[in-house]
């Protein structure tokens, strides 16, 4: 199986507490995820409320979701736990 790439997506230990991250941005994999999946916002949508995003980055951080979704799984549960509600006042 070939190594998938995500150009789009960077992790730093000292931005975001190294979450992964859309590059040039403080915006998360997770925060996209919440987004789209749990809140149902399209990416055409999530773009309107980020206009220095592109869809190549939003989509980029979708399937590195998918390439990596027990990892961003935890990270979403870790946050929840720590602030209940958060999932709901993470979108829109």
């Amino acid at each position: 199986m070939s190594t998938v790439t995500h150009p789009h997506i960077v992790s730093d230990p000292g931005v975001c507490g190294g979450s992964p991250r859309l590059a040039d941005t403080r915006i998360t994999v997770r925060t996209v995820v919440i987004a789209t999946l749990f809140h149902g916002v399209t990416p055409e949508e999530l773009l309107q409320q980020y206009p220095h995003l592109t869809l190549a980055a939003i989509y980029d951080a979708l399937s590195y979701y998918y390439d990596h979704r027990e990892a961003i799984d935890r990270e979403i549960a870790e946050h929840e736990a720590l602030d209940p509600g958060f999932l709901t006042k993470t979108a829109r």
